[in-house]
């Protein structure tokens, strides 16, 4: 996992130090807030509708134990007893006093963790698959990739202020766990004709107010020259991106705009400037950074098959948890668990300190010092036997973290909304939970199958709700809030945008619309094992915006 070196070290101690006599200068009124607004953005510190937020960097979402406890002690200490994951599978505290925020970053740098890059116009932290390093179906581990871009990245002279913020997301993976479609660069790992591993390069994809799916611009760049070519890329969107308006700034526009032909002609000649230079990775250094992500010490174990019909029978939540919670190992007899931070009721993504330290025992006890965040606001044990699974479970009742729903209807991405951000539009999170106790019955779940709903409360759609297979976009209207539904988004490798169907909902109706769309679906897919995404795709919208607003 990443490791601060000497420069880290020293980088992120003058960054506190500076940061806590800014904050002494604000609060003694040497600094008024617009010019300590640029200040605070540069160390992950948000003025949010109520309070300050503070956004921790949790690069490429690897964590080890010693780092949560101290997620939990900041959350104990300087908040209200808990944190909120992200989808840029870094942490949140939304209640933090200005005055703490120094100590906060000091005590984060004491374990190798800081708030930088999670905010203002620069590359953002990187994300990936949470299974990265332990998915059975991974080309290879994008984690020392990622590692050295954050390494890059970090307070890059050309790019430290860009038109806008810049995302870029990774996977090793065939199967697209990480957006990367959605992304301003998305990199999936590809072998060639020759059998050599690279990267294919997507851009200009992305959320928010214009929704769009990334494009290919080059299907093969080798390990070696990833650098130079995403060098290549940015010196081109900081050239030619607008500056003029934040909302045609983002690198999506300007290749919608100019064409993905122009883009990449002009790519090209930036990369036939600087391949081979300096910016040429020695496999040296590449060898060095993977052994940072050398696979534990794992026991060699017999492949070991699951019972969950038997288990499920014997104890049925067990069960479902076994069915919906555990991914496949590349190692025999291992497995991933995933801990959904989506209990019935519950505020999505939240974590209390008590629960953070739970998960860093039983990352200590049972996943060799290792755990992740997911983007979809859920942590991962990545490297657990099978013959723990039971034993990690019963820790998790314990907890009240052992809800068996990951991929179902209440296992929903929602932004913290208008009850925190001053951004939003309308509130996201008592929408989660109504439709989360709506559809509290396991065998309702069951029935229903995989479906993702994703809710943001503003265009900006830190829910993702473009691309939920049901999503919900709340939105105001004559002082009120109104919810517009969209329906067949992915974010994976069939990447799609939702759909609007039509007038948007009350709050206390939204419940009802879903439950129409999900009904509508069991009554019409092919079998059981149709995806609502599959019968949305197959059907069309036509039976669907009948079942919310009657026949035209």
């Amino acid at each position: 996992m990443y490791r601060y070196d000497e420069f880290d070290a020293a980088f992120v101690r003058e960054r506190t130090g500076q940061f806590a006599d800014q904050v002494r200068r604000r609060l003694s009124g040497e600094l008024n807030e617009d010019q300590f607004r640029p200040l605070r953005l540069m160390n992950g510190l948000y003025l949010q509708l109520h309070a300050y937020m503070l956004r921790v960097a949790v690069p490429y979402g690897t964590l080890n134990p010693r780092q949560m406890r101290m997620l939990a002690h900041i959350a104990r200490k300087y908040d209200r007893g808990y944190g909120h994951f992200t989808t840029r599978q870094n942490i949140q505290y939304n209640w933090p006093k200005l005055k703490d925020v120094p100590d906060i970053l000091a005590d984060l740098a004491s374990v190798e963790m800081h708030a930088i890059q999670t905010s203002g116009n620069c590359i953002r932290n990187v994300t990936t698959d949470q299974f990265a390093g332990a998915a059975a179906d991974e080309i290879l581990d994008p984690r020392p990739v990622a590692e050295i871009l954050r390494q890059w990245s970090s307070l890059h002279p050309e790019f430290s202020y860009l038109p806008r913020k810049f995302k870029i997301a990774i996977t090793g993976a065939p199967h697209d766990r990480a957006a990367i479609r959605f992304h301003d660069i998305g990199l999936q790992a590809v072998a060639n004709a020759a059998g050599e591993i690279g990267w294919e390069v997507w851009v200009g994809g992305g959320l928010g107010r214009t929704p769009i799916i990334g494009k290919m611009i080059n299907s093969f760049v080798p390990h070696e020259h990833l650098l130079a070519y995403l060098e290549s890329i940015l010196r081109v969107y900081n050239r030619y991106g607008r500056r003029d308006n934040k909302f045609k700034a983002r690198i999506k526009i300007l290749v919608h705009e100019e064409g993905l032909e122009t883009i990449k002609a002009q790519v090209e000649q930036e990369f036939a400037e600087v391949r081979g230079g300096v910016l040429t990775l020695p496999q040296q250094e590449l060898d060095r950074i993977a052994a940072y992500f050398a696979p534990p010490p794992f026991k060699p174990l017999p492949a070991t098959r699951i019972d969950v019909a038997r288990e499920t029978i014997l104890d049925p939540a067990y069960g479902q948890f076994l069915e919906n919670n555990i991914h496949s190992h590349r190692e025999p007899g291992y497995v991933s668990v995933t801990i959904s931070l989506k209990p019935i009721g519950g505020a999505p993504g939240d974590a209390t300190a008590e629960q953070m330290e739970v998960v860093a025992d039983l990352a200590e006890q049972y996943s060799f010092d290792e755990l992740r965040v997911s983007h979809e606001q859920n942590l991962v044990l990545p490297h657990v036997a099978v013959s723990d699974i039971r034993a990690v479970y019963d820790a998790l009742v314990a907890a009240g973290l052992a809800e068996g729903n990951v991929g179902r209807i209440t296992d929903m991405i929602a932004c913290p909304g208008l009850d925190y951000c001053a951004l939003a539009n309308a509130r996201s999170i008592p929408v989660a939970q109504a439709i989360s106790e709506r559809f509290a019955d396991p065998a309702r779940q069951a029935e229903i199958g995989d479906l993702k709903i994703k809710i943001s409360g503003c265009i900006n759609a830190c829910g993702h709700h473009h691309v939920g297979h049901i999503g919900i976009l709340g939105v105001e209207k004559k002082g009120g809030e109104l919810y517009q539904i969209t329906l067949g988004g992915d974010a994976t490798e069939n990447a799609s945008v939702g759909k609007i169907l039509g007038p948007g909902f009350e709050a206390d109706a939204v419940p009802d619309a879903i439950e129409r769309l999900v009904n509508t679906y069991v009554a019409k897919r092919q079998s059981q094992g149709e995806s609502f995404i599959a019968a949305f795709r197959r059907l069309g919208e036509a039976p669907f915006k009948e079942a919310l607003y009657g026949a035209s």
